[in-house]
């Protein structure tokens, strides 16, 4: 028996607080192809996305709420602070995608040292989302 107070199972959800519905909307479905799933009928506007097991809950930003993206970050490299992390097959191919659809991007693309390649973007908002892909092999 584990020494633990809790035993938790998996991540089931991240929260973002957007300005832009539409504009997350576009992101999280169309540059990072993540299901829109249904959500329930809360009081206040919001959207939610199915990426693997994990979802993304989008919520409007409102005096609820709060303002709009993460806190201002003070380090001098963003892959070290505040971020969430997804996989896809290939990095290498997502960045050229990427690029093509003229979204910047903030750091990479680069090797991990276990040789996972791994680059990062900012959603509308300005939260830090990396893409990682496994070593080839």
């Amino acid at each position: 028996m584990s020494d633990s107070l809790l035993s938790v199972h998996a991540i089931d959800h991240v929260a973002v607080i957007a300005r832009d519905l539409e504009a997350s909307r576009h992101f999280y479905e169309e540059i990072l192809g993540m299901r829109p799933v249904p959500r329930p009928d809360f009081p206040f506007p919001g959207l939610w996305f199915q990426a693997g097991d994990t979802q993304i809950h989008v919520i409007l930003e409102s005096e609820e709420a709060g303002t709009a993206g993460p806190p201002g970050f003070t380090g001098t490299l963003p892959a070290r602070g505040h971020h969430m992390a997804f996989e896809l097959d290939d990095c290498a191919a997502a960045v050229d995608q990427l690029q093509a659809a003229g979204v910047p991007i903030a750091a990479g693309p680069q090797s991990r040292p276990d040789g996972f390649r791994q680059v990062y973007i900012h959603d509308p908002d300005g939260y830090l989302v990396e893409l990682f892909s496994t070593p080839p092999g």
